[in-house]
């Protein structure tokens, strides 16, 4: 900044949006006021910061020599705010309206046939275009062409900052720009930094008793407890559950295979011995209702990836039929094609809702409390976590580990105070 006036009045207005946006508390705020006046003066009379993100890392590393670690924390986080700030308050919309829809379109149609041609699955390719036409709308009336890795950074931080998204969301909206840009614009994005990062939140995952996993299964009935049992007796997903196929089940072996699991991850589970005769007496019903299919003429069940070109006749086949078929039939969303799909999750999420208030459970019940509560009670009977591990499909200990901290055994054998008084 090139006088004290004008860095008086920029670092008010900065202070003013920390205060409307309710960005850092109150008593912070000064704070990350003196670290970007800090960061001003120690750019001199050179050109505006929105043009010097690269001297962020300097003006850091100084800081490093004479405070400590929180302060460069602090002072990091504070000229990303700023940074941000001034591109919000500066951002060019010039362009032509008529133009830019015309090529967003087209940049939509083109993002649609690439994840197909690349094989996304369809909530894949639902998620990553909320996240183009986010980004649509956020671009103005700016042409695709013209967007640059410095967009996508102030992209992520209005996420972070005003529409105020998880940390797991702003990664999946990055994922989803990181695919855009380089398989549909051809640009690589490369790193991203001085982005405001949302926060992580922590939530420890809401897990039934047994008592209360019997109660809550004494208000379902028919298909809806058998894969209510399913999901609790193998620890699935409910889109894993969903998504079974009568060859994924194997009663000698007692396991069930996961096909294309979350990323895209094969594995093996327990099947629940408990479960084993009601299946079986379910899969007599599917029967029935595939051969009622071959006799009307309806097309084959969906196939993954390149399975339909390689062998057409393939989805009329028994073991590739769905365990948990819907009751009628739908037209692909891709393919356009009337066929039977498996039932929908929110079908058994509605049962679930339902039947938690009805045998009085107070917690927030969901499907996937389901499998929350099967990592926790194997955990409780001693399973070996690495086993537990395993079987979820999670890619790393530390997911699974969130588990330990809610299992109602005393891992550690340690005995409160106020136990050895009473």
């Amino acid at each position: 900044m090139k006088n004290e006036a004008k860095l008086g009045e920029s670092l008010k207005r900065f202070d003013r949006f920390l205060a409307r946006q309710s960005l850092v508390p109150q008593k912070r705020r000064p704070y990350y006021v003196g670290w970007v006046s800090r960061f001003l003066q120690f750019l001199g009379d050179g050109d505006d910061p929105v043009s010097l993100r690269e001297e962020i890392g300097p003006f850091l590393k100084e800081m490093g020599k004479s405070h400590e670690e929180w302060q460069v924390q602090q002072a990091r986080d504070a000229t990303r705010l700023f940074l941000y700030y001034l591109s919000r308050e500066g951002r060019d919309r010039d362009g032509s309206g008529a133009d830019s829809d015309a090529r967003w379109e087209e940049v939509g149609s083109r993002l649609v046939r690439v994840l197909r041609l690349k094989q996304r699955s369809i909530k894949t390719e639902k998620s990553y275009l909320h996240w183009f036409w986010t980004f649509r709308r956020w671009c103005g009336d700016r042409l695709p062409e013209s967007l640059k890795a410095d967009d996508v950074r102030d992209f992520m931080s209005y996420l972070a900052v005003e529409r105020r998204i998880s940390s797991s969301t702003q990664s999946q909206a990055f994922n989803a720009l990181v695919f855009l840009f380089r398989h549909v614009l051809d640009q690589e994005l490369g790193e991203i930094r001085d982005a405001v990062r949302a926060l992580p939140r922590r939530r420890l995952p809401v897990v039934l008793t047994r008592q209360e996993v019997l109660r809550l299964f004494d208000h379902l009935g028919g298909v809806n407890l058998l894969m209510a049992k399913l999901i609790y007796g193998s620890g699935l997903r409910v889109a894993e559950c969903m998504g079974l196929r009568v060859k994924d089940i194997d009663f000698e072996r007692s396991a069930v295979t996961i096909r294309r699991g979350k990323q895209n991850k094969d594995r093996q589970t327990i099947l629940p011995e408990a479960v084993k005769d009601e299946l079986q007496s379910h899969l007599e019903g599917v029967y029935r209702l595939y051969q009622k299919d071959r006799a009307d003429g309806i097309d084959g069940v969906w196939l993954p990836d390149a399975l339909e070109r390689k062998y057409p006749n393939a989805g009329k086949q028994w073991e590739w039929y769905w365990v948990f078929p819907s009751s009628s039939l739908s037209v692909d969303p891709r393919s356009r094609r009337i066929r039977r799909h498996h039932l929908h999750p929110s079908t058994l999420q509605k049962q679930i809702r339902q039947a938690a208030l009805k045998a009085g459970i107070t917690k927030g019940v969901s499907v996937h409390t389901l499998r929350h509560s099967f990592a926790t009670h194997l955990l409780e009977r001693g399973t070996d976590i690495r086993t537990i591990q395993e079987l979820l499909g999670h890619s790393s200990l530390q997911t699974t580990m969130i588990y330990t901290h809610v299992a109602g055994k005393n891992l550690l054998g340690v005995q409160s105070p106020l136990d050895v008084w009473t």
